[in-house]
């Protein structure tokens, strides 16, 4: 006999919740909102000068539609560009010969250099149209996303616990599917962390990417960055205190709808064998796995993700004696042998355009200012590391505390230094202070909080067993940092530092060089050389400060930085 269900269970079945009547309403919003961003992405280009940027704050919500949808677009490229590079790099040891330094050239490279060498590129993608400029921006607002994302992945596929890795090859799992099975979840706490500061972190920059200048032509993009270039160019303090409140309104709208959510889900993830005493929660998160409407749209994609696991059969593992030696030297010697000739020919063409505008005595000069910016980004990490290490060691080992100063540590990240310029040129002109010395921090007001969310990813990260192990044995004070705290974060340390310290050299363009109004002040550093190249148009002196930048981030990496990261990846493993 067949038994039917009762009324109320098939009436909840049918009818939508609560739920599906919440996610319907945020989907309509975010599709309207993206079809009216569309609409005026084509428009012709001329209307960016027949409707020029305005100091109106009731323009100001639209402004930031528009930003908040660049940086959103640039974040999807971003992990795109995470999910293919850093794992090419860390599962290949001969590509990550090469993908490794490049990603520490790259993090290097001027945001300012960046837009220059792809503004034509840019442009002729969509000629005459508001597209191409808006592909200028958001490659701009790509670039101080990318980097961090990329590495922060990358040192996570690299510690990932072996028995993870021999769990997934018993269970006969291919490596498309161990990649999205074991080795994503992984990295996925880290990597939201890092996704949060990439997104603040491109606040810095947004200025420089809304309004891009070359040579004398200028395109300014409706936004707030843009916003906030012609207040500071029109001395309106007023303006700029509007645009941080509407700044502070949009950190939380995109805390609540994306990072809460994801820092909530992600936590499943978290390589602990205990379940943690507050989990993070969001009700953004129980909207969508309450809701039957994107539960719905969502299946056919997790059925395409898991039918993508069988492409593959399981292989049987190739260990290392197997492989013909004579082969695989050949093989290296091949292609170090296609990477050489690779580096040689870029140094070749880099030097012969550089030498054809600019003489040994200007690449002596910009050298020397190489090495005064080096000094202030050493200097500046240290006491960075010193103050936000212990901060960030005793907020992660707290979910309700991080909880209450994530966005908090959001908005502080986001907060971009050009604010702070009126408070440094008032001072230093009317004091007639050291502009060497006042303009520093500057430098690191912005990249200063990577240090703090890699090391509070990983002290969230400590297994609740090695924080018992360590309350049993009554560790207690220095000792404990010297046991337990310090050495469960260094990995994650290790990469903070190593992105605050390149994201240091990207911010000396905009900080060694400050105005407000009629006013400006130039400190002696690699970044107003490069500053004043672009501001000029000459691309001499921009690809010399690019290349002097790139080779000594690249030389500071590898001495130092890098074996730092081996030695962490090696002693504070988690197996």
């Amino acid at each position: 006999m067949k038994i039917l269900p009762p009324v109320a269970i098939g009436a909840r079945r049918l009818l939508p919740s609560r739920w599906d009547v919440l996610a319907a309403v945020l989907v309509l919003g975010a599709i309207v909102l993206l079809a009216d961003a569309g609409r005026q992405v084509v428009a012709p280009l001329a209307t960016l000068k027949t409707h020029p940027v305005e100091l109106n704050p009731w323009l100001l919500p639209e402004y930031a539609l528009r930003t908040t949808l660049r940086m959103l677009v640039a974040m999807a490229f971003s992990l795109l560009f995470t999910f293919t590079y850093a794992t090419w790099a860390a599962k290949s040891e001969r590509a990550g010969a090469l993908l490794v330094p490049v990603l520490d050239i790259l993090q290097s490279v001027p945001i300012l250099s960046f837009i220059s060498i792809t503004y034509v590129f840019f442009m002729s993608l969509a000629p005459g149209e508001v597209l191409g400029a808006e592909f200028g921006a958001i490659f701009g607002i790509f670039t101080s996303q990318a980097w961090n994302m990329a590495f922060s992945f990358y040192q996570s596929l690299r510690t990932v616990p072996v028995e993870l890795d021999e769990a997934g090859r018993v269970f006969g799992l291919s490596a498309w599917a161990r990649f999205w099975r074991i080795e994503v979840p992984f990295g996925m706490p880290s990597l939201v962390w890092n996704m949060m500061m990439s997104m603040s972190g491109s606040w810095f920059f947004v200025v420089v990417s809304e309004a891009i200048t070359v040579g004398n032509r200028t395109i300014t993009l409706p936004g707030i960055g843009s916003y906030i270039a012609v207040a500071i160019a029109h001395q309106d303090l007023a303006a700029i205190a509007y645009a941080i409140a509407t700044m502070a309104i949009v950190i939380l709208i995109y805390d609540q709808l994306l990072f809460r959510p994801l820092v909530a889900w992600a936590d499943r993830f978290r390589f602990d064998q205990e379940q943690m005493e507050q989990t993070p929660t969001s009700w953004m998160l129980t909207v969508l796995r309450r809701s039957q409407l994107i539960d719905a749209a969502a299946a056919p994609f997790r059925s395409a993700l898991r039918w993508s696991y069988r492409i593959a059969p399981p292989k049987p593992v190739n260990f290392p004696g197997a492989k013909n030696p004579l082969v695989g030297r050949l093989t290296d010697i091949a292609w170090y042998g296609v990477l050489a000739a690779l580096v040689l020919y870029a140094l070749w063409r880099a030097v012969t355009f550089i030498a054809t505008g600019v003489t040994w005595h200007e690449a002596l000069v910009a050298t020397g200012l190489g090495f005064i910016t080096m000094a202030r980004v050493f200097v500046l990490i240290a006491i960075a590391s010193v103050i936000w290490t212990p901060i960030g060691i005793y907020v992660g080992m707290r979910p309700a505390v991080a909880r209450f100063v994530q966005p908090i540590a959001q908005f502080l990240a986001a907060f971009p230094a050009n604010f702070f310029y009126p408070l440094f040129v008032v001072g230093i002109v009317t004091w007639n202070l050291n502009a060497d010395i006042w303009t520093s921090p500057l430098m690191i007001l912005g990249t200063q909080w990577y240090i703090l969310f890699n090391v509070i990813a990983g002290a969230s990260g400590i297994p609740r067993d090695m924080r018992d192990a360590a309350a049993n044995f009554q560790l207690k004070g220095w000792l404990w940092w010297k046991r337990v705290g310090l050495p469960g974060v260094f990995p994650f340390y290790v990469t903070g530092a190593i992105t605050a310290s390149g994201g240091s050299w990207n911010a000396a363009i905009v900080s060694e060089v400050v105005s407000w109004g009629p006013h400006t002040v130039h400190a002696h550093g690699l970044g107003a050389y490069l500053s004043d190249a672009y501001g000029s148009g000459d691309f001499h002196r921009l690809v010399l400060g690019t290349v002097i930048m790139s080779v000594m981030v690249a030389i500071i990496n590898r001495i130092f930085w890098r074996p730092l990261y081996w030695y962490a990846e090696r002693k504070y493993r988690l197996t």
